[in-house]
């Protein structure tokens, strides 16, 4: 099988799944992968599925990261991204890979660490996901205890945050909750389009800064 897999070429926007995989077979399969690739894989209960990224849903994770990155620094509230990296808890048979992720309230915990993991570990605080090929799969983040999930879809922010193990869909995020991401991130993203993405950051830096002399 793993020769096989060296022989997918899989387009961006595509996926391909695989049953009845066992966790040993996962595991080797993301060694043979390699750390450095442009698929993304999601593993639950023996359902592997490897997917690729149109360029326009890597150029939203990008910016949408920058967002995030620019309240936590006008916060001045360290914090720790990991990427795409790999999450995965063998007792509950599942992994998955974010578009993107950051330890906030936990980074602590993390700061330095290069491998994670989630049986000792606590999970990222927030995670990113671009679902422009509907790829997210909110059961894996539940199951694994990720706080808050944002899923950004069709020119929409969603913010869902775990309460008593599943996610609801909140207008506001726990760990920003007095900012009104959801209209503003979307407007910002935008705009990125026809200012550039300086001008564009500096003018959302801006904005973050005002709430938080208003707050």
């Amino acid at each position: 099988m793993l020769l096989e897999l060296k022989r997918f070429n899989i387009p961006p926007g595509h996926k391909v799944f695989l049953e009845d995989i066992t966790w040993q077979e996962f595991e080797t399969i993301l060694e043979e992968l390699g750390e450095h690739r442009a698929s993304r894989v999601a593993y639950d209960n023996g359902i592997l599925e490897i997917m690729t990224p149109l360029p326009e849903h890597e150029t939203n994770k990008l910016f949408i990261s920058n967002f995030i990155e620019i309240i936590l620094e006008e916060l001045d509230i360290d914090f720790y991204p990991l990427g795409s990296t790999t999450f995965k808890n063998r007792d509950m048979l599942k992994g998955i890979e974010p578009d993107n992720c950051f330890y906030i309230q936990n980074e602590a915990a993390v700061r330095g660490k290069e491998k994670l993991a989630l049986s000792i570990d606590p999970p990222p605080d927030l995670a990113l996901e671009i679902d422009i090929t509907s790829r997210t799969h909110p059961a894996i983040y539940e199951a694994l205890g990720v706080p808050e999930l944002w899923r950004f879809e069709k020119g929409k922010l969603q913010i869902n945050v775990l309460r008593d193990r599943n996610y609801t869909e909140s207008a506001f995020s726990l760990i920003f909750p007095n900012l009104p991401l959801i209209e503003v991130i979307p407007q910002y993203l935008s705009q990125v389009k026809t200012a550039g993405r300086n001008k564009t950051m500096r003018a959302f830096r801006t904005w973050v800064q005002e709430q938080i002399t208003i707050s």
